[in-house]
């Protein structure tokens, strides 16, 4: 019994890292759950003896119990209803947790990736996995493993942010947003969003959302002033301004009482992307998250 209670604690160490590799890989904070809880199942039947180092040990089992996943993850996809974005990360201060720089555009990005190559790149590029390590969990040579994240890092290479936006800059362009989009205030829009600028909105099929991106200035003006006009004031309110995947955005309730995430990419001032997910079945942690405020009307906006 000490043992078992020993090993649980060990687990629970690195359990939030092990999490956040598990949802880096997968795009779904449900299914890395699932995935770290059958890591902690092998764990505790294994034989601990001989392991030096368990962190390495875990990280090789949710590697590979995400590579599996993934397998039967990309053809759920392929039948999903309209645009997939991955399950919103709602940052916040996580004990022990180092910040892995990466951006829902770039989650985004990382789904061009195979399944090998999207592991090679997040164990060595993003958690600094040794490369030999690395091989090892893959099961692949070294060099092998070298050029999976050269190939991956070429192709993500063009959705890392040039400039970071600064946190108190990002919370007020997304607070603008939201006063602008809401209001139908195309003037105040036309100054917040880039020229090539993208709307994606995920549904999963199961609420109302946009089945297909929407692109280009003009085009999320008009759409923006054709809902104030269709659905009038006070058809959106803002729940709480968040950080999703490194990208400001905002927690908000929508028309017939929907949930939604928005976050917001942003170049040079200006919003080049705006992720918005309503699915349901994403949204379970931040609806959870807002039942659990001691008061709520206290951080509505």
């Amino acid at each position: 019994m000490r043992q078992a209670d020993d090993a649980t604690v060990i687990f629970e160490t690195h359990r939030a890292r092990l999490l956040r590799i598990a949802y880096r890989m997968l795009g779904s904070r449900s299914e890395a759950e699932d995935i770290v809880q059958n890591a902690w199942l092998r764990w505790i039947g294994a034989d601990r003896n001989g392991i030096v180092a368990p962190y390495p040990f875990l990280a090789r089992i949710v590697t590979r119990l995400c590579l599996d996943e993934m397998k039967s993850a990309r053809a759920r996809r392929e039948t999903y209803v309209g645009a997939w974005l991955p399950e919103p990360l709602v940052e916040a201060e996580e004990d022990g947790v180092d910040e892995d720089d990466l951006t829902l555009t770039l989650m985004m990005a990382l789904e061009r990736l195979s399944p090998l190559e999207r592991a090679a790149f997040l164990l060595h590029d993003v958690f600094g996995v040794p490369l030999g390590e690395v091989a090892d969990t893959l099961d692949r040579e070294a060099a092998a493993v070298r050029q999976l994240a050269v190939r991956a890092r070429r192709n993500v290479q063009a959705a890392r942010p040039r400039f970071p936006v600064a946190r108190e800059e990002g919370e007020r362009i997304a607070r603008a947003f939201f006063a602008a989009s809401t209001s139908g205030d195309t003037a105040t829009l036309r100054m917040l969003l880039a020229e090539n600028a993208v709307l994606r909105s995920d549904g999963g099929g199961k609420v109302l959302a946009f089945i297909n991106p929407i692109t280009g200035l003009d085009r999320l003006l008009r759409l923006y002033e054709t809902v104030q006009r269709k659905w009038g004031e006070g058809w959106a309110q803002m729940l709480e301004p968040v950080w999703i995947d490194g990208l400001p955005g905002y927690v908000s309730r929508e028309r017939g009482d929907v949930l939604q995430t928005t976050a917001l990419a942003i170049e040079d001032g200006r919003i080049t992307a705006i992720y918005i997910t309503r699915n349901p079945d994403k949204l379970r942690h931040v609806a959870q998250a807002l039942a659990a405020e001691p008061d709520p009307t206290l951080r509505t906006q």
